[in-house]
């Protein structure tokens, strides 16, 4: 994971929560680097497919809490 991240913790949480790292991100980006040869590959839709995969749980955990109020509520 990438992003501009802020200098210390955000407002409301304490410098030392255990995940503070992930709290000061502004941004979240995700990359994964393929090879030539990796794309090339016959697997390589398979590959991108399980790259893919691996951030669909922080995709849909972001979704539901951009789209709830603070009691849980959805928006939509």
């Amino acid at each position: 994971m990438q992003g501009d991240q802020l200098k210390t913790a955000p407002s409301g949480y304490p410098k030392d929560h255990p995940a503070v790292e992930i709290l000061r991100y502004k941004q979240f980006i995700f990359r994964r680097f393929f090879t030539d040869a990796e794309v090339l590959a016959p697997d390589f839709v398979i590959q991108a497919n399980a790259a893919l995969q691996a951030i669909r749980p922080f995709f849909d955990y972001m979704s539901e809490m951009l789209t709830s109020d603070a009691n849980g509520v959805s928006l939509i």
